[in-house]
């Protein structure tokens, strides 16, 4: 597998890849999920620019279609995953872990945060086995409170919702870098 930051040609794969890793949550009874728009080209080529997009490649390699994504930000001394993606006909190959783990190392020694929905499968529980653990409101950084509030204003609060935080001491088993 190879991981690297996309090209600009390349993004608009990325919302495709998006709009197929959302369909699975239309059958949890998440359509709104499943219909949300993916990021914008150009929240993507901001990321995109800054070296904060990734794509996983399979197979073929660079120059084929991307499995997988991760869109990655500083946010209050850590590296936040705003997205991670992985096409369904991808799903349960690592490339998730392997996006995770090359954002931990490309955003350095610091603790890895996300948001995510607390009750999906393929969410919390999944990113708790990556060994992340769930932020109590106590421990929530003014930067993790405003992406909730952001996310609340977009309507994801009508289910669970929680922050998760890995510290950079904790490194899975198999590292995802190409």
């Amino acid at each position: 597998m190879i991981i690297s930051v996309p090209s600009p040609a390349e993004l608009p794969l990325l919302r495709d890849l998006e709009r197929a890793a959302g369909e699975p949550f239309r059958h949890l009874g998440m359509a709104p999920v499943a219909d949300d728009e993916p990021p914008s080209p150009a929240e993507l080529t901001r990321f995109q620019r800054a070296g904060r997009a990734l794509a996983a490649y399979e197979g073929a390699g660079r120059g084929g279609r991307p499995a997988g994504y991760l869109l990655w930000e500083p946010v209050d001394g850590c590296t936040h995953i705003e997205q991670v993606s992985v096409h369904p006909d991808h799903a349960r190959r690592g490339i998730g872990r392997a996006l995770i783990d090359r954002a931990a190392h490309d955003g350095g020694p610091v603790p890895l945060t996300l948001t995510t929905f607390a009750e999906v499968p393929w969410n919390a529980p999944y990113y708790a086995r990556l060994g992340f653990r769930v932020l109590t409101d106590a421990e929530l950084t003014p930067g993790l409170r405003a992406v909730r509030a952001q996310e609340a204003a977009l309507g994801l609060d009508r289910w669970p919702r929680v922050c998760m935080r890995r510290e950079p001491s904790v490194r899975p088993d198999r590292p995802g870098r190409g």
